[in-house]
């Protein structure tokens, strides 16, 4: 791939001046307002294609859904089965597919005893710090600085936050709540209380001057590229969570079904109250899943309403998406699991070949990496916490990488530390003309 390889966007760019008249900011999630600003109009296995007819080998993933890759044919088959053969939107009653997937959940996720289906992270993430609340009868949350848990009032705060903004690191302590965005009202900030990650003294120092009903992180932060859990780290939160009588909520929202279908609970050894799954639930169909505890699950049908969460959606358990997560799950189980098995050696043949890279070049820099997802983080070690990388990490030359890479044709989203997915579309020699195209861009 040459440095020529993407010609135009005038036809991205007339689109984007079209739907900005009638969509604020012309886009439908705000994180996709990026530069380059290119309207995609189609995606197959590991390809997508601009509007003006330039092909991407795509490491974003749509954020990471994609693990089959896109349009898989055996996900999409059995969605046009339940198109053809029903059920239907009937929204009375169960049907055979959603008690399928339940099935499916707690048969291969430990921590799964009981399921309930949404439609996006925000709405499980919402509902599972309300389960907490309710069951302990307490107000108060922990969130990670660095982390991301959704876009609902508890939790939209304090992801990349420049550190003039947060201070310095303290431990243990806590930092200001500061929010994503304005119209989250006072009241719902003094009950969040925002900590580093892998900073276990600075839990305990929350829950000595707070009732606190749930501590609710991601087990690895994958909106700040791949930061990993010190050793004992985990274990530590789920001692504490027994210690002061605390809900604890692992985040798999990007975790879970990417490294396995326990999510990285699994891989941890380290078992959860609750853990909250979509993305990669169901190849990009529009899914999410809070699981958890039989006894804490069942409150969400207790008959006393007073012990009762509220929980409703017209579109929850959607037949299409149901289908589709029955579909991925049967891939990502078959033959032993023989995909997540290929999809880290992809992973660990693009580690092997970016340090390479790296060192040959005289870079200071380390790739860290779970499974089929990575970063590169321009620094000598990989992060530990939020304060950690945002003091160490090159974030210019971050940015100017992924620029360089897209004009190559390789669809690094481009915004600093954000993760590459891989997907079970991609072949080695992806991964090759991947890392051809970073030898020229590191010069």
């Amino acid at each position: 791939m040459s440095a020529t390889h993407i010609h135009t966007s005038d036809t991205s760019k007339s689109i984007f001046e079209h739907n900005r008249e009638y969509i604020p900011g012309g886009v439908m999630s705000l994180p996709r307002r990026v530069e380059p600003e290119l309207a995609f109009e189609k995606a197959e296995g590991a390809y997508m294609w601009d509007a003006d007819g330039n092909r991407y080998l795509d490491y974003h993933g749509a954020f990471g859904p994609s693990i089959l890759g896109h349009n898989d044919p055996h996900v999409n088959a059995a969605v046009e089965r339940t198109l053809k053969s029903g059920p239907d939107l009937c929204g009375s009653g169960t049907n055979r597919l959603e008690g399928r997937l339940a099935e499916l959940m707690c048969s291969n996720i430990d921590v799964c005893e009981m399921a309930q289906l949404f439609n996006t992270g925000t709405e499980a993430t919402m509902s599972a710090l309300r389960l907490a609340r309710g069951a302990t009868g307490r107000d108060h949350v922990i969130v990670m600085q660095g982390g991301f848990n959704g876009s609902h009032n508890d939790v939209a705060c304090n992801v990349m936050t420049p550190l003039n903004v947060i201070g310095p690191r303290v431990s243990p302590g806590e930092y200001k709540y500061v929010s994503l965005g304005s119209g989250v009202p006072l009241a719902h900030q003094q009950l969040v209380h925002i900590i580093n990650f892998n900073d276990l003294e600075s839990v305990q120092y929350v829950c000595e001057r707070y009732p606190i009903a749930a501590l609710i992180t991601e087990p690895i932060l994958q909106n700040v590229g791949i930061m990993k859990p010190h050793p004992g780290y985990l274990q530590g939160l789920r001692d504490l969570a027994d210690k002061y009588g605390f809900v604890l909520i692992f985040d798999e929202v990007k975790t879970g079904f990417r490294y396995s279908l326990g999510g990285y609970s699994k891989i941890s050894g380290v078992r959860p109250d609750l853990a909250v799954y979509a993305k990669a639930m169901a190849n990009g169909y529009v899914i999410s899943a809070l699981v958890g505890k039989r006894e804490l699950m069942q409150r969400i049908a207790d008959a006393d309403p007073a012990k009762r969460p509220f929980v409703a959606g017209t579109y929850n358990g959607h037949p299409l998406s149901v289908a589709a997560a029955i579909a991925t799950i049967e891939r990502l189980l078959h033959n032993n699991g023989e995909i997540y098995q290929r999809l880290d050696r992809l992973g660990a043949q693009i580690q092997s070949g970016i340090e390479h890279l790296l060192r040959s070049r005289g870079i200071a820099g380390v790739v860290a990496r779970q499974g089929s997802a990575f970063c590169i983080y321009f620094m000598e070690h990989e992060p530990s916490d939020w304060h950690d990388l945002a003091s160490n990490h090159d974030f210019a030359r971050d940015r100017d990488l992924r620029m360089k890479m897209i004009q190559r044709g390789i669809y690094f989203f481009p915004v600093e530390t954000k993760q590459c997915s891989i997907s079970a579309a991609h072949t080695e020699a992806d991964i090759e003309s991947t890392l051809r195209a970073l030898d020229e861009c590191l010069r």
